[in-house]
């Protein structure tokens, strides 16, 4: 099987881009979907949360409040270390169960989508790196349309995250996302045909 981390800052396009791999036949393992899933009420992820900043991120079901934990961890560098230390292990854990399960299910390609895969040091659960990027006069307009945050939240998101030169460095595939979706599509579908088919 062969697999691609697909990576990227925020904003960016990581799920649409992973969208249009999967329209091609790759399956897909969304590393954050994988988080969200560790911290359920009860579980040791929850439980690491709890111990790291308390009960005021949790909602009044008790699970963790994901906006409310993320005004936590994105306003100090520290607290999102601090969370990535301790959930990291557990989310590498179920994405490599996952793997494990579509190999031996004779899938072709799968791609990990993971936010954070070069920072956690994942790479060695893929074959190849591929990165997003878009520059912030294109992503901050995405993130207030979308995620409905203000020019300075989604500065400050950005802000929070490791610089887009470090990743792009470390690539071996950069996919630019400045432009339309058509474009994009065109970009995804010449490196599936190049790089996952082998044709020219």
């Amino acid at each position: 099987m062969k697999t691609i981390g697909l990576t990227g800052g925020i904003g960016a396009g990581k799920g649409e881009v992973a969208s249009l791999l999967r329209s091609l036949g790759a399956a897909l393992v969304e590393a954050d979907q994988e988080g969200h899933r560790i911290y359920r009420r009860g579980t040791e992820g929850w439980r690491r949360v709890v111990a790291l900043f308390g009960r005021q991120v949790l909602g009044q079901d008790e699970e963790v409040d994901r906006g409310q934990l993320g005004a936590v961890a994105f306003c100090d560098p520290g607290a999102l270390i601090r969370l990535n230390a301790a959930l990291h292990p557990l989310i590498l854990e179920t994405v490599g169960e996952r793997l494990q399960e579509l190999e031996q299910a004779g899938q072709a390609v799968t791609v990990v989508e993971a936010p954070l895969l070069l920072e956690a040091g994942w790479q060695s659960l893929v074959d190849e790196v591929w990165v997003v990027w878009a520059p912030s006069e294109v992503v901050i307009p995405r993130l207030q349309r979308h995620r409905g945050l203000t020019a300075a939240e989604a500065r400050q998101r950005i802000d929070a995250q490791t610089l887009n030169e470090w990743k792009r460095d470390r690539a071996d595939v950069v996919i630019e996302n400045s432009k339309d979706v058509e474009t994009l599509r065109r970009t995804v579908e010449d490196l599936w045909r190049r790089r996952i088919q082998g044709k020219d």
